[in-house]
């Protein structure tokens, strides 16, 4: 079919045959980011089926106008860009007439009007009458700003600006690291921050559309209470409960424990200890006091926007249900975050050892994991060392090791069970990740698992990967299920619980003996 007679069955289309129509549309002049040949030539009766469709079949119309104008660079533009622009005046008036900020038509106009940074006052006015909730408005301006390449303000726009409350002190901090990135490094992460800012204004216009208005869930569970950033040492005993699982990464020794080192009996390899976090990722030098990694210049500097006091609280609170909304298509809090601790407790068992809470984070849910088996039970793991002084802080009895889940610091057969929760698509090898779990679980020890998958809309999983973060400045990484089932086996483990609500993946599965 050609664009026009597309258009035509777009505007009879039923209204349960709209979504369907929309992507028969959206395919003929778009794919994974990119425009057709002949798409610019299109867009102008693309524009005039807006100013002819009924309001129900407007917003479809304006996002496949925006996925058009992003095919294009937002600040230098083309062809494209020109083209959508042309119905800038149209786009506006709708927006004048706009009385309910969450509307779908609004969060349509929204993300569409998102790309033109040259007309942002004339944009900005046009919305100044809407009630925009802090992130919704801070986002649209964040869009619309371009790069101030002698103060460049990047790492703090996902997942929107408003919540990014940062003090001078640390917006200083800030500046210097980002005086040590070359201005490729700069510029290449400001378009990570701004296409991350489009994903999320374009996947919750897309999910109103076909959904209606979203709805943001609290999370009511007292597991959800923060602290203040204040660790404290811990009995080396709780350490020591966990003698067979914790032994020398080096020679598989056992470990004898102190305040604050733990020393290997066999080789001598000695580990630091800070309040409570035994840190396996690196030895401390026989009377240094420095580890071998300390002059590891190899991290990502990027990495460095992470390193706030109380990031973990901070990610808890404010990132990680923005990004549950967008990956698991979680707009309307179908999955709320006590499903997520029912499931862990459903399923979580143990036969008297070791539970590790891999990628624990801040502890939201290391706190749901002891609930479940008994805090004596549990080990908290992350690579990230400021996450894991926020889980101490607020789950003071529970042992924390730095670690990396792609060479968990364990011996094999020594775990009985471990919860992986919302991290599998954080780690840059997921099946190496689900093979060290296999290796470390007893035969009969199980893993929860929460993750998401691509969603089925070309659309809407674009929008999925269109997220940029330090860890992924190339684009997010999600999965097919099929393939998160074929690492499990390649692993040794066998599924016996799993569900898919929306675009989440709940599995829970055993090692096979």
């Amino acid at each position: 079919m050609t664009e026009t007679e597309l258009l035509s069955a777009y505007a009879s289309a039923p209204t349960a045959q709209l979504r369907a129509a929309f992507h028969d549309l959206v395919d003929a002049l778009w794919a994974d980011g990119a425009a057709r040949p002949g798409a610019a030539a299109a867009v102008p009766a693309v524009i005039r089926a807006v100013d002819d469709a009924g309001g129900d079949r407007r917003g479809y119309l304006l996002v496949l106008l925006g996925l058009l104008a992003e095919s294009e660079h937002p600040e230098t533009g083309g062809p494209l860009g020109t083209a959508v622009a042309a119905g800038l005046d149209r786009y506006l008036t709708l927006l004048r007439a706009a009385t309910e900020p969450d509307a779908p038509l609004t969060l349509a106009l929204l993300y569409l009007v998102a790309h033109f940074p040259a007309d942002r006052a004339r944009i900005l006015d046009a919305t100044r009458h809407l009630a925009l909730g802090a992130p919704d408005r801070t986002r649209l301006e964040r869009a619309l700003d371009t790069l101030d390449e002698a103060d460049p303000d990047i790492g703090r726009a996902w997942p929107s600006p408003a919540e990014w409350d940062i003090s001078e002190a640390e917006r200083d901090f800030d500046r210097r690291w980002i005086s040590t990135l070359a201005p490729a490094q700069v510029r290449k992460t400001w378009d990570g921050d701004t296409r991350s800012v489009l994903a999320t204004m374009g996947a919750k216009a897309l999910w109103a559309q076909d959904n209606g208005r979203p709805v943001a869930v609290a999370d009511p569970s007292p597991h959800n209470s923060t602290v203040e950033t204040d660790p404290r040492d811990l009995d080396p005993a709780a350490f020591a409960r966990h003698a067979s699982t914790l032994k020398c990464p080096v020679c598989r020794g056992p470990l004898a424990f102190e305040t604050r080192r733990a020393t290997c009996r066999d080789c001598a390899a000695a580990y630091g200890i800070t309040h409570g976090v035994l840190d396996l990722s690196r030895r401390i030098r026989a009377g240094a006091g420095k580890s071998d990694a300390a002059d590891d210049a190899a991290d990502d500097v990027l990495q460095n926007a992470a390193v706030l006091s109380g990031i973990g609280f901070h990610y808890e609170q404010g990132m990680r249900p923005n990004f549950l909304r967008i990956m698991g298509r979680n707009w309307s809090g179908e999955v709320k975050p006590t499903d997520e601790d029912e499931y862990i407790a459903a399923h979580l068992r143990h036969r008297g050892g070791t539970v590790l809470d891999l990628a624990a984070a801040a502890g939201r849910w290391t706190s749901v994991v002891c609930e479940a088996v008994g805090t004596e039970r549990v080990l908290a793991l992350d690579l990230n060392e400021a996450m894991l002084y926020d889980l101490r802080s607020r789950l003071t009895e529970v042992p924390a090791v730095r670690g990396d889940a792609l060479d968990l610091p364990f011996p094999d057969a020594s775990l009985d069970a471990v919860n992986f929760w919302n991290a599998l698509q954080a780690v840059p090898d997921a099946g190496k990740a689900l093979a060290e779990i296999g290796r470390c679980l007893r035969a009969g020890g199980v893993l929860t698992l929460m993750t998401f998958r691509w969603d089925d809309s070309p659309v809407y999983r674009y929008f999925q990967r269109s997220h940029h973060f330090p860890a992924r400045p190339d684009g997010f990484v999600l999965f097919e299920v099929d393939e998160i089932k074929r690492w499990l086996d390649d692993a040794g483990l066998e599924i016996t619980d799993e569900s898919y609500p929306g675009t989440f993946v709940f599995i829970t599965a055993e090692r096979r003996s």
